[in-house]
């Protein structure tokens, strides 16, 4: 079992920025691929962000490609979701996601772990 906690989450002004952080527990943190999920009231759960065990290569969705980046500390056992340029469209539960797979997917059903999220509201 991988446990994970995210924070940072919080309201800020359109144009403003926040980081938010995943704590994880439980298992050897650089085995699991780490995701950024977000969800809006009335909307399905969508892909943010991912990063793999190592970092490297990451991907994004392209309505936050150039705004938001992905990292992650093995040795702190943590990862980020850096977020600039926020837009009010940003605003939903963000949540993050572990998956010990080499592949890497968009799908929330292909990750295993999920942390309780944490709320990002985006003010015009």
């Amino acid at each position: 079992q991988v446990q994970l906690v995210e924070s940072g989450g919080g309201l800020v002004q359109a144009g403003g920025s926040l980081r938010l952080s995943c704590a994880a527990s439980g298992r050897t943190f650089s085995n699991y691929a780490m995701g950024w999920f977000r969800q809006a009231p009335g909307k399905e759960r969508e892909f943010v962000a991912s990063i793999p065990r190592t970092g490297g290569s990451t991907d994004y969705a392209d309505s936050v490609k150039g705004r938001f980046t992905i990292t992650r500390d093995n040795a702190k056992n943590t990862a980020y979701l850096q977020m600039n340029n926020l837009k009010p469209e940003d605003t939903a539960v963000y949540y993050c996601a572990a998956d010990p797979s080499i592949l890497i997917w968009r799908v929330p059903h292909r990750w295993d772990y999920w942390g309780q999220g944490t709320q990002v509201t985006v003010s015009s």
